[in-house]
């Protein structure tokens, strides 16, 4: 484990060890693991199927696109590559490490490179293009709900919504403008060789310009079948729903009653695109805190603590168990290749020094 990550699993451990602390010294709560067993287990049980929901559609969309530009990797495979995003867009800051470690999870299935970056690109699109439309939606027919509910945490949302917003026609910028593309990585790659950072310069950018023939070509096939795109769009709403959901179902499972779905839908998806480009390790902290805030006043007094710690659990906690547990899993496997090819391996003979083989 590199520095980076270990200071990252620092981070998350803190903010984990500080919420269990809250949660279990709180007076109002009484019994915390009292609570915990008396949560309902049909609701709670919803809350993990909304998480399988969110995985589920996000494997099928980058399934789906990649069948589409004639690389049919197995369900399997595409589910890794999800998962694998999942992990380490938790375990980095600003969720960076998610979307290349997808593309090489998906290289090792022999797709190209640039195939697997349109693929990710796409998906991103699809996502940050549902997740802006179904809170514009939610935001306007609940805009008394947030008007006070939220009036404190307005400038915040603001913020996160520009944000989630700006991100798609920079996306588009990028997918269909490719000169601007080899310009800025031209200069990179020249700034880079400057420092002695990289060699060889010219031979990168004529390696990275034919990735991006490639790359473009696949975003140029999907401008021709909008039906995809349509399909894409479907397959984001479906999964990012599944995420904003669990919220929803923690509120029932902690038998809490009274609040109107829209506006628990709507707190979920306006906490989401105000925490998520926060830069820390699955934006720790402030999903917590905006949290307390979003949601004050919604769960029964005394619940609010146990609530975070059962929510962050499904949506954050599990993916890095699931991760750990996929790399504990390919490391193992490795070694095991590796004993193999070694015990395959033909015995090299060895020669006396006299002998004619070591002339």
């Amino acid at each position: 484990m590199n520095r980076r990550n270990l200071l990252s699993f620092l981070f998350i451990a803190a903010t984990l060890g500080l919420m269990i602390v809250l949660v279990f010294s709180n007076n109002e709560l009484g019994s915390a693991w009292d609570a915990l067993l008396t949560l309902d287990a049909r609701w709670t049980l919803v809350a993990f199927l909304c998480i399988v929901v969110n995985v589920l559609f996000d494997t099928l969309s980058l399934h789906y696109f990649l069948r589409k530009q004639k690389y049919p990797v197995s369900l399997g495979a595409a589910c890794h590559a999800s998962l694998t995003g999942f992990y380490y867009s938790n375990i980095t800051p600003g969720a960076s490490g998610g979307q290349p470690m997808q593309v090489y999870s998906l290289s090792k299935q022999a797709v190209p490179v640039a195939i697997g970056t349109s693929a990710i690109s796409i998906k991103f699109f699809a996502q940050q293009m549902m997740m802006v439309l179904v809170t514009s939606v939610l935001w306007f027919c609940n805009r008394g709900f947030v008007d006070t509910q939220l009036a404190a945490a307005k400038w915040a949302i603001y913020i996160g919504y520009a944000l989630n917003f700006a991100s798609i026609p920079l996306i588009l910028l990028v997918a269909l403008h490719r000169p601007l593309v080899q310009l800025i990585i031209t200069f990179i790659i020249r700034l880079l060789a400057k420092l002695r950072l990289v060699k060889h310069p010219q031979e990168r950018i004529i390696r990275i310009s034919a990735g991006l023939d490639v790359y473009h070509a696949s975003i140029l096939r999907l401008g021709k079948d909008p039906g995809q795109l349509l399909w894409m769009l479907l397959l984001a709403a479906i999964s990012t729903l599944g995420l904003m959901s669990v919220p929803v179902a923690v509120y029932f499972a902690l038998r809490n009653s009274g609040a109107p779905l829209g506006e628990l839908l709507t707190a979920s998806y306006l906490l989401f695109v105000t925490a998520s480009y926060t830069p820390l390790p699955g934006a720790s902290g402030a999903q917590e805190g905006g949290f307390l805030v979003f949601f004050r006043g919604v769960f029964v007094p005394g619940t609010m603590g146990l609530a975070i710690l059962v929510w962050r659990f499904f949506t954050f906690y599990l993916f890095l168990i699931i991760g750990a547990a996929m790399s504990i899993v390919s490391s193992i496997r490795g070694n095991m290749r590796g004993r193999r090819a070694a015990t395959a391996a033909p015995p090299q003979e060895e020669t006396a020094p006299g002998d004619p083989g070591t002339a």
